[in-house]
Order: structure tokens, then C-alpha cells, then sequence
């Protein structure tokens, strides 16, 4: 029987449990993960109950956890079988390697179609999760890299990744590096004390208040790209110190500070949608812009030419969509308080697919908080796009 949304199944939880073999010079992952010579995964299945299915629809994030997302629950209590998939790196994105996840994310595929038997596969890319499923389906058809942006070998080729048959790209950006370049703080002026900054690059000083100029705003977005672009310079001068001196120190942590100053946050006319002003997902910006959470706060040097350096990063959401070729649909949220706007309309014009749709959800935050009217049209327009092409039975 085919799904149809205006059924409520109840949805049945389950456990995943996934690992495959991997050797690695270095331990970078704490506990059992990725302990002993072995990668665990873990995931949640959400079954409707009583309601078989040949498609999985596959959500994976880096780093989140995206089970408690009302998007995978809306769907499989719709009639969706949903897999919500967590990497090795899970809650901890210090040390995350991108093509270590993408490794991760073939292991739960090809586990989806021999052990469960499903025949066709979707992923969902949600928020951060939209470039790595854009990185994997891109390797999955057209495998090409061997090594991380820090020269090591990486497993992607010798992984051979099953393809995804469809691709939803959900509130997702182009990239964490190049969302990074959008937020970064360009008024540090030293990297060791976050206290010496350029007032004139201080988003958040009294003397900058919205609407910003283009004058402004052109130096503004060329400084984040020049400090992010010191940074990595910086941590290959430290790689290359440590691989120079030889020794058993192969790695090293640093701190990142001040990486949320988006104007788009604080001033409406650029890019102009339905985003709350003067907030963004995480609350005040200002107050995100010195704390733990920031993104690239705590990272690892090859970790960030992984996930963070918009120059060197293989998960670049418009590179990889040009090789695409399955069915796509990109979906935008008018009113995503995390998301730039631009970034659907980059990804999905860059899209080489013959087969591509994108939609706007009207009034929908990047979460759909206290929206259940917009999570139930997304769903609505999900469902039906994938079985208008026979991707869902």
C-alpha cells in the first residue's frame, strides 16, 4: 500500500548499531568508538508500525543527532521508513574529519540495502547535514578522494559507497567552512586574546548599527575571509612543524574564539526573507559570538582543513552538487534563523541533476519551534515528491 499522509502510524523506535573495520595512525575519537581497530555507529530507526516499506529515508548531520528534529518523527508517523544516523563524531565535532563521516554514512547505506533489504534509499540533508549528504552522493557516483585536506589517505574509493537513489536537501547550507566565512568575527585582531579587536569590524559596536552600508559590508565579509584564511595558514605551518620534527605528536587543539558575527542576524535588508531580526537558532548573537557552542570553537588542525577552511574542505555544497545526478529536491525555509538565504538557490542552481525541484516553506524557522501546520506541509510536499518518482511505494 502506498504511504499516504493523511494516515497517523504510531512510530516504533530502534536501536542501531553499525561497525565495520578501520585502521588509523591515531586514536582521535574518545571511548568506544572508533576503538580497537573498529568504528561503531550508532542510529535510531523509526518504523510506523504496521506499514512495510522498500525505501529508507536516511537523516545524518556530522556531528548532531538529529532523532529529536521533528522532521524525521513528522515523516515516519506519516508512513516513511526513517533512519536517523549518527557518526562516529557524534555531539563532538572537535576532531571531526569529513571524510571520515562520509565513510560513516556508506557504512549505514550499505547496511540499509544488504542486512535490511531496503531497494531504494534517499538521504535527507538537513542544516548541516545537506553538505555531507552532497559530499557523499557525489563520491558514491563519481568517487575521486584519496586524501583529507591534511594529505592523509582517507577510505572513500576503497569504501565503494552505494549511491542514494534521491536527494532532499532540507535548511541546509552550502558548507560548515563557507557558513563559517559568513559568521566569523573579522574585528580579531589576535587570536590569542579576543579582547584586541578592530572597532570598525565589530558588529557588535555601538558605533555599527544597522542598515550597513555596502562600503561596510564589503570589508566586513572580505576581513572574515582574511582571518579565516590566516587561521589556516596558521594551523599548516603548526602541521607541518609537527610533521617536520618527527616524534609521536601528531596532532594539537586549539581555540577559535568569536565566530558568530552575521549581519544578515541583525539587519533585514540583506538577503531579505521572513527571519526573525536581532536573533538567530542559537539566541542572541552577541552572546554566541563569545560561548562554548560557536562554531570551530574547539577544533584539531586537520579537522579544521576538514570542516572548516571554505578553500581546502572537500564538502563544499556547490562543488559537490555539480556531480550529482539523481533526482533532487532542495527545500528553503523563509524564515530559517540559521541558514543564509542565498544558500538553497546556490546549491540547488549548482545541481547537475536532470530531475530537480525546489520549493519554499513560507513562515518555517530552521526548527519548525511551535510551526506543526509547516512541518505537516513539508512532510506533505516530501511524501509526494518522492512518490511521484516511484522512490517511495
Amino acid at each position: 500500500m502506498m504511504a499516504d499522509p493523511q494516515i497517523r502510524y504510531e512510530v516504533q523506535p530502534e536501536w542501531v548499531h553499525v561497525k565495520y573495520a578501520e585502521t588509523s595512525r591515531f586514536k582521535e575519537v574518545y571511548g568506544f568508538a572508533g576503538n580497537q581497530g573498529v568504528v561503531n555507529l550508532e542510529g535510531i530507526r523509526y518504523l510506523p508500525r504496521g506499514r512495510p516499506s522498500g525505501t529508507l529515508l536516511i537523516y545524518m548531520h556530522p556531528a548532531s543527532t538529529l532523532q529529536l528534529l521533528p522532521m524525521p518523527r513528522a515523516m515516519a508517523e506519516r508512513g516513511v521508513h526513517v533512519l536517523c544516523a549518527a557518526s562516529r563524531y557524534a555531539r563532538n565535532d572537535t576532531a571531526l574529519i569529513m571524510e571520515n563521516v562520509v565513510v560513516d554514512l556508506g557504512a549505514y547505506v550499505r547496511h540499509a540495502r544488504e542486512v535490511w533489504g531496503y531497494k531504494t534509499i534517499v538521504l535527507a540533508g538537513w542544516s548541516g547535514g545537506g553538505s555531507l549528504a552532497l559530499f557523499y552522493q557525489s563520491q558514491a557516483e563519481k568517487p575521486s578522494v584519496t586524501h583529507t585536506p591534511a594529505g592523509d589517505p582517507c577510505n572513500i574509493v576503497s569504501a565503494d559507497l552505494l549511491p542514494a537513489d534521491g536527494f532532499i536537501f532540507q535548511a541546509a547550507h552550502v558548507s560548515r567552512a563557507v557558513v563559517l566565512s559568513d559568521w566569523i568575527d573579522p574585528s580579531v585582531l589576535d587570536e590569542n586574546d579576543p579582547d584586541r579587536r578592530d572597532p570598525e569590524l565589530d558588529l557588535y559596536h555601538p558605533d555599527n548599527k544597522p542598515p550597513y552600508s555596502n562600503t561596510f559590508l564589503q570589508r566586513f565579509r572580505a576581513g572574515q575571509l582574511a582571518r579565516i584564511r590566516r587561521r589556516t595558514a596558521w594551523v599548516r605551518e603548526v602541521l607541518e612543524c609537527l610533521r617536520t620534527q618527527g616524534g609521536l605528536e601528531m596532532e594539537r587543539g586549539f581555540v577559535t574564539h568569536r565566530t558568530m558575527a552575521e549581519p544578515r542576524f541583525l539587519d533585514g535588508s540583506i538577503d531579505p526573507n521572513d527571519r526573525p531580526i536581532g536573533t538567530c537558532f542559537m539566541g542572541n548573537p552577541e552572546t554566541v559570538n563569545t560561548g562554548p557552542v560557536g562554531s570551530a570553537r574547539f577544533s584539531t588542525l586537520r579537522s579544521w582543513l576538514s570542516q572548516w577552511s571554505p578553500d581546502d574542505t572537500h564538502a563544499h555544497g556547490e562543488k559537490c552538487a555539480g556531480l550529482i545526478t539523481v533526482p533532487m529536491l532542495a527545500i528553503e525555509h523563509s524564515a530559517d534563523d540559521a541558514v543564509p538565504q542565498p544558500h538553497t538557490r546556490r546549491v540547488f542552481d549548482a545541481c547537475a541533476s536532470q530531475d530537480k525541484t525546489m520549493r519554499c516553506i513560507q513562515g518555517a524557522t530552521h526548527y519548525f519551534s511551535g510551526q506543526p501546520e509547516l512541518l505537516d506541509q513539508a512532510a506533505r510536499l516530501c511524501i509526494s515528491w518522492m512518490q511521484e518518482r516511484r522512490l517511495l511505494d
